[in-house]
């Protein structure tokens, strides 16, 4: 039965409780303690839905961020012998913690990253999934004896963890973005360093205090806000860092992909998106508005994997905007611990992109069928928009939107499409809505991404392998495959 000597009502300024007042932690994570700056330095902290300060979180020094990467160095050195039974039971008290606070970690994430409650509460749960999948596959990295091809010997392959791990988070999923890392990198023996996006670090901070009470050993899970560069430098400069992890935009990975290779890290990439959408005229067109309502407008639009170009053939482009229109006006728009479907943008900037790619569309010919506009509401809202009449000379047929705004392209043919969705540098995910098999096939496998979702708008789990090509990035996450960036292989020749 849970503990509730320590649970009482705590009210957030923002208007929003949690029981647990405790797993409300504006500290970063060093070798078990939780501590401030040692420049007493700091980050703020407001929320996305009206502007309210949260809180203050540490902006540590290059010098705190070894220190964390040092006591991360120290604890491998017993994790990585702890058995996968020992590793694997550990993350199981994890995982149900997590279930248990899902409420209170939901309405954190809420205050600070703005999507609905029950889009966090959701994401909460999917990351639980990657801590609950990783710790029974902490007991299934199997090695090889592999037939020798020398008289006298035994040949043995081993997989042993990598080391210490970097891992850098985004804003827009901080608790998953962040567990379906370190789950997989515990269950192998590694430890991790942390850095949670410097927008969305108590959501992230919480998740971790509940790692504490799991038994997880301190040193095993670090974690410090700062500047990014900063912390992004330590993590590709220090040696004894042998891997980073990393989901977040094509530039800032380049760039930490170009400094580890200056001692060779192992990096997993999870990078930008620009994903399709296509809907061919044999599709059923009520099973693809409710997929593309899944796909782009969960978090506002802003996910990586969401659709960003809407291919729609032109024998079925006027009903499938109109039963697209008639759901989208049926959102609800507003503060996301309200019963609301869509929340506000992660700030300013984000706001003013959309607006800017909306401008840019509408001044080269693209028609606006629903919204456009900033939301009534005003702060970072803005209306779930419907465009038509995109063209590949649109900045908004070549960007990443990050916004509820659904761009429409018209085609005619298989391999037009084909053509116009590989048309862009990123590789992660696609969709498409067909009922012919043999065009099925075809499409499936001349897209040009790690992912593909047919006649389904969500396609994301723990048992699947998540991951892009091209400049979407490299590695894998979740599934069997998620383990395999966090071991080395080490082939044994044992002769008599």
């Amino acid at each position: 039965m849970k503990d509730t000597s320590n649970i009482v009502k705590y009210k957030f300024e923002m208007n929003q409780v949690i029981e647990d007042k405790t797993l409300f932690k504006t500290q970063c994570l060093i070798n078990g303690k939780w501590v401030d700056s040692a420049t007493n330095e700091s980050i703020k902290i407001v929320n996305p839905y009206n502007g309210e300060f949260l809180a203050n979180v540490p902006q540590v020094n290059r010098s705190q961020v070894k220190e964390a990467i040092d006591s991360a160095n120290i604890a491998f050195k017993k994790w990585k012998k702890t058995s996968a039974i020992e590793r694997s039971n550990l993350l199981k008290n994890w995982f149900n913690l997590i279930k248990e606070n899902i409420n209170d970690l939901a309405s954190i994430m809420v205050s600070e990253q703005g999507k609905p409650l029950k889009e966090a509460k959701g994401e909460v749960n999917y990351a639980a999934s990657y801590v609950e999948f990783f710790a029974e596959e902490a007991k299934r990295i199997y090695g090889d004896v592999i037939p020798s091809p020398f008289p006298n010997s035994r040949v043995v392959v081993l997989k042993q963890p990598v080391g210490v791990v970097g891992i850098i988070t985004p804003w827009n999923f901080p608790i998953a973005m962040m567990v379906r890392k370190i789950a997989p990198a515990l269950a192998c023996g590694c430890t991790c360093v942390i850095k949670p996006d410097e927008r969305t670090p108590l959501s992230a901070f919480a998740v971790l205090e509940l790692a504490i009470r799991a038994g997880i050993p301190k040193g095993v899970v670090n974690a410090v806000t700062g500047i990014p560069s900063e912390i992004g430098e330590e993590f590709t400069s220090n040696e004894l860092v042998r891997k980073i992890s990393f989901t977040g935009s094509t530039r800032v990975g380049k760039i930490l992909m170009s400094g580890s290779a200056q001692n060779v890290k192992r990096v997993t990439l999870e990078l930008g998106g620009n994903a399709p959408f296509i809907v061919f005229d044999d599709a059923n067109i009520d099973a693809a508005v409710e997929g593309l309502i899944a796909s782009k407008y969960r978090n506002s639009g802003q996910t990586c994997v969401c659709a960003n170009r809407i291919f729609v053939h032109s024998n079925v482009e006027d009903e499938f905007i109109r039963k697209l229109k008639i759901k989208v006006e049926e959102f609800k728009i507003g503060n996301g611990l309200e019963d609301n479907d869509i929340g506000p943008l992660i700030n300013d900037a984000a706001l003013e992109k959309v607006e800017r790619l909306i401008n840019d569309a509408i001044s080269k010919g693209g028609k606006i069928c629903h919204g456009g506009n900033r939301h009534k509401l005003g702060g970072t809202f803005f209306e779930p928009t419907i465009i038509s009449n995109i063209n590949s000379s649109m900045s908004i047929f070549k960007e990443e939107i990050f916004g509820p705004v659904a761009s429409i392209v018209t085609f005619n043919s298989v391999d037009e499409v084909i053509e116009l969705a590989n048309n862009t540098k990123y590789g992660l995910a696609s969709y498409f809505y067909a009922k012919d098999m043999s065009k099925i096939w075809k499409v499936a496998e001349e897209l040009e991404y790690g992912m593909v979702g047919v006649n389904r708008g969500g396609i994301s789990s723990a048992l699947i392998p998540f991951g892009g090509i091209k400049e979407s990035g490299m590695g894998r996450e979740g599934s069997k495959y998620g383990v395999d960036d966090y071991l080395n292989i080490k082939y044994l020749c044992m002769s008599d």
